[in-house]
């Protein structure tokens, strides 16, 4: 049987109007939101700054698609959920994305294919790297002028699974999948990234944290001196050279999560048994906190351990964090932006 296509249908008239369905609809984009995109890197030059960072050793006479355009069209197909190059062959032509890029949708030519989208992204060196990162930190402290009394540093690693066989992609046992494994740092009020670190897949989650806090921290310092910044990680952070590049640090505080082991479970075992007995007087989640000095065999000295313990339905709860903060008036125990199971302390110490 033969398929029949109809570039044109005629219904029954309505209101004496002739009512046609059209399929020559020309040219258009379910992306239209990403405008809304394009209006707020207008307003913060985000793709223009990006672009200053990466240096192009191309032959500009020999360039079709300049690096700015190249850093639109990725910026924008990423933040639309096209994260993939191979989605640029449909992209190309998308009248929307043309716009997003900067080139008018009809009278300009098609944006960049995958294969220049994939050299753009692999001759990205080093540098470009750290000059990628201070912009990012740069546009914070340009978008949050003036005094500010507390800083929260919210770091978390976090997986990136991947598919192929790609570069640095590796087998993690924790996650057990092939993935990258990124370093991330968010401003812990509002949500705004500071810090962003592509890494192997079999990567620590603590790899190259402590540079990236030195470089956060010192120009932070220098933006609102006199700020209490707190850090906050999970336990994947735990280690001591954290811990003794923090505490020497003025007004910075941490609250950094830690490995259960049994020394802990016997120092809290007094507070569990008495979970446990209200749960089973009251049929109530009970929930207990303490503290208690504690010094493990690498640390050169003793430090504070808050532990929380709940009992529910489920049995028993145990979650510990180690902190240089004296006093934490109040604690509940919530799930961060980007940590987590952690600890949001109350009021300054």
């Amino acid at each position: 049987m033969n398929t029949v296509c109809h570039n044109q249908l005629i219904f029954e008239s309505l209101f004496s109007k002739e009512v046609v369905a059209d399929f020559a609809g020309g040219r258009i984009t379910s992306d239209a939101g990403g405008l809304l995109l394009r209006e707020l890197d207008q307003r913060y030059r985000i793709a223009e700054n990006a672009a200053r960072c990466l240096h192009d050793p191309r032959d500009s006479h020999k360039v079709k698609h300049d690096l700015l355009t190249l850093v639109r069209q990725r910026l924008f197909a990423i933040a639309q959920g096209y994260e993939d190059n191979n989605d640029a062959a449909a992209l190309a032509k998308d009248p929307a994305f043309k716009i997003m890029a900067g080139k008018a949708p009809e009278s300009d030519g098609d944006l960049a294919s995958q294969p220049t989208l994939s050299r753009f992204e692999n001759r990205v060196t080093t540098k470009d790297l750290r000059r990628l990162s201070s912009c990012l930190l740069d546009l914070y402290l340009k978008t949050h002028p003036g005094p500010r009394k507390v800083i929260v540093l919210d770091m978390d690693a976090t997986d990136d699974p991947t598919h192929g066989k790609l570069q640095l992609s590796c087998f993690h046992g924790y996650y057990e999948e092939h993935m990258y494994h990124p370093l991330l740092v968010f401003e812990g009020r509002d949500g705004f990234p500071l810090a962003a670190v592509l890494r192997p897949g079999n990567t620590h989650s603590s790899h190259g944290a402590l540079a990236v806090l030195k470089r956060l921290i010192q120009k932070l310092r220098q933006a609102y001196p006199g700020a209490l910044i707190l850090f906050r990680g999970d336990a994947g952070f735990a280690i001591p050279a954290i811990y003794r590049y923090l505490e020497k640090q003025p007004d910075l505080r941490y609250v950094i999560g830690f490995i259960t082991n049994n020394r802990l479970l016997a120092k809290t075992a007094t507070l569990l048994e008495k979970a446990q007995q209200r749960y089973q007087e009251t049929g109530e989640k009970q929930r207990l906190f303490t503290s208690f000095s504690y010094q493990a065999d690498s640390w050169d000295q003793p430090r504070r351990i808050i532990a929380k313990v709940e009992y529910t339905r489920l049995g028993a709860n145990q979650r510990f964090v180690v902190t240089n903060r004296a006093v934490i008036p109040s604690l509940s125990m919530t799930t961060s932006t980007c940590c987590g199971a952690m600890w949001k302390t109350g009021s300054k110490s």
